[in-house]
């Protein structure tokens, strides 16, 4: 049995820990909020990010950050603009650090692997991305993920670590692929939210996925990544299910501006994050700087920041110039 530290006790990283759990490690869940950590000690439930379900009897939960020292693996599992302060709290060691966020940094606009390895050099670091509803996957219902790690050894002992016929893991060295696709798919997700809080129809949301994994690999090729990386569960797999269900966060804040609702309300009414409105605004800046072309993602920052409405950007989208449609 290993010792598995989960950092972040919201839905999703209350699901990784079930799925650490039934692989057979034991489990110290680090989280902010008292009831969090209470609920799992006391009753064995996330009764505010997943409630209703009853969590492996090998998860116990900590708010002290480095009760988790022990621990050789960490999934690290914080909203992406908070993981810079969480990791910069953390005690130094020879770990690996799992990302499991999805974000880039606003301030800087670095992916979340660079400010990883930035803050603690002398861990590995990997990334872990892919379609997943929380949800499903503390049920154990059959889901497929990327591992994105430098080394297939590295990679091989996550694998060993986490992986489940329930839970498939497949491996690349593709950091930035893997996580740019992440980062990316959830500022599509608010646009498709829009489409279908304007009631626009199936067929807009399907050209919108299509036009949008364009800018993505568009995105992810400049900076690097690999396009099969993007082609992947870590790219597509994750844009398809987050743009097409009210589960994903993202989608229902762009359904939200898509009935009427600006940004804000919507936003404040949430206690868990919509990462694509933090992306958002970072990735047209990047985007713009570098000469990319990403006009849905523009018309999302322009969404957010209240510089346009749902039918102005919508509009200037439809107005576009007809292209190739390889470019």
């Amino acid at each position: 049995m290993s010792r598995v530290g989960v950092v972040g006790g919201g839905a999703w990283g209350t699901a990784l820990a079930q799925v650490a759990a039934s692989a057979g490690n034991e489990v110290l869940l680090w989280a902010r909020e008292p009831e969090v950590v209470e609920g799992i000690n006391t009753g064995g439930t996330n009764p505010i990010f997943l409630p209703g379900r009853q969590l492996h009897p090998a998860i116990r939960a900590t708010d002290q950050l480095s009760n988790l020292d022990g621990a050789e693996h960490w999934l690290v599992v914080t909203p992406a603009q908070h993981m810079r302060s969480v990791l910069e709290s953390a005690p130094a060691g020879d770990r690996t650090l799992i990302l499991c966020s999805k974000g880039i940094e606003e301030r800087s606009g670095r992916l979340l692997h660079d400010v990883a390895r930035e803050l603690h050099p002398q861990s590995h670091v990997a990334v872990l991305s892919g379609p997943t509803f929380a949800h499903e996957v503390a049920d154990g219902l059959p889901t497929a993920v990327t591992l994105a790690a430098d080394d297939e050894v590295s990679g091989e002992r996550i694998r060993q670590l986490l992986g489940q016929p329930t839970f498939r893991i497949y491996h690349t060295d593709d950091l930035t692929g893997a996580e740019i696709g992440g980062a990316v798919k959830n500022v599509l997700a608010i646009a498709c939210g829009v489409v279908d809080g304007r009631g626009l129809g199936q067929n807009a949301r399907a050209a919108l996925i299509a036009r949008g994994f364009a800018e993505m690999t568009r995105f992810g090729l400049a900076r690097g990544a690999r396009r099969e990386t993007l082609a992947g569960l870590s790219g597509l797999g994750d844009l398809v299910l987050t743009c097409s269900s009210t589960n994903s966060r993202n989608f229902s804040l762009g359904k939200g501006i898509g009935e009427g609702r600006s940004a804000a309300e919507l936003m404040s009414d949430r206690r868990t994050v919509a990462e694509g409105a933090f992306t958002a605004p970072v990735l047209a800046r990047i985007a713009e700087q570098e000469g990319i072309d990403m006009p849905i993602v523009a018309a999302v920052a322009a969404l957010l920041e209240g510089s346009a409405t749902a039918a102005q950007a919508l509009e200037q989208l439809l107005s576009r110039p007809p292209r190739p449609e390889a470019h």
